[in-house]
């Protein structure tokens, strides 16, 4: 563990805490296990601490797993700019190439597998398989919310509310972050988070800066959208994934429907598999670890993962 850090994010277990420089920014990781790198990008209101079980089960299996912190979030930096996918996606780029590897598999859930997508076109060369949790590709997200904004009004509802200035902010932090433990129990499976899981996740987003950088994610996302930055990124979005891809989404996803991930397949001209975890909400991999990590274990051990 670092000698000068939070608390609330050095937790200790089994693995190593260090920083790592890539793309201008110091990380925050927290890495276990030896053998071919996995990369864990985590999502919103996480932090590295998300992968946890995963940190474990994988390097088990025989992996080097390493869990950042997004830029913003958790004790890596927090830059006043930079929370577009393009430059997350050059961030976990970096990442990789200073870990001392050429390339990686990564998994990425909810904002993590944006940024995820976003590297199979901006970084396709450092993706050896990626794996999507709760996550649709970017280009059929957009549509999909919009196609049924009543039935997608959770996912469309927080995005919109995080627009205004610094009034979201606020919200997220009053009586302690509760609002942070209110979105993990409305978005997730029935029975989680246990309060321990939820007093975490409020700890983290109350280290000065978090909340804004984790909402400044969600409005580049709508502003740019008509945007010459934005037009860009859903131009350069259309070339197809080349990567083994696999797909997991929670049967119960209020968040993000599963009709909204479903379909994705048609920007992959690898071998790609869907996997819908029953029982599960948004977050699959701390609701079900168990049923995750099986999913996820045989579907790295497999040679050929099938379409």
């Amino acid at each position: 563990m670092p000698a000068r850090g939070n608390p609330s994010i050095y937790l200790s277990g089994p693995w190593s805490h260090r920083s790592v420089s890539a793309n201008g920014t110091r990380f925050h990781v927290a890495e276990s296990g030896d053998g071919p790198l996995v990369l864990l990008l985590h999502g919103f209101p996480e932090f590295w601490w998300t992968w946890r079980r995963q940190l474990v089960s994988l390097s088990q299996a025989g992996y080097r797993v390493v869990a950042p912190d997004l830029r913003g979030y958790g004790g890596s930096d927090k830059p006043p700019r930079g929370y577009d996918l393009i430059t997350a996606a050059s961030d976990a780029a970096g990442l990789i190439r200073s870990l001392g590897e050429a390339n990686a598999v990564v998994v990425g859930h909810d904002w993590g597998g944006l940024i995820a997508w976003t590297m199979t076109a901006y970084h396709p060369k450092v993706i050896r398989r990626l794996a999507v949790v709760s996550m649709p590709h970017p280009l059929r997200l957009r549509p999909a919310l919009l196609s049924a904004p009543v039935a997608h009004a959770r996912s469309m509802g927080y995005t919109l509310g995080f627009q205004l200035p610094m009034l979201p902010e606020r919200r997220l932090l009053r009586d302690g972050a509760e609002r942070v433990a209110e979105l993990l129990a409305a978005w997730s499976g029935p029975g989680w988070p246990d309060q321990e899981t939820a007093v975490r996740y409020q700890e983290a987003m109350r280290v000065p800066h978090v909340a804004h950088s984790a909402l400044e994610y969600h409005r580049w996302y709508l502003r740019s959208r008509f945007r010459p930055d934005g037009v860009a990124y859903n131009r350069a979005m259309r070339t197809p994934v080349q990567a083994p891809t696999l797909q997991l989404h929670g049967s119960l996803d209020p968040c993000v429907l599963p009709s909204a991930a479903r379909g994705s397949s048609i920007h992959v001209e690898a071998p790609y598999r869907w996997r819908l975890i029953d029982g599960a909400g948004h977050f699959p991999h701390e609701e079900v670890p168990d049923r995750f990590d099986l999913e996820l274990t045989s579907w790295l051990a497999d040679p050929e993962p099938e379409r």
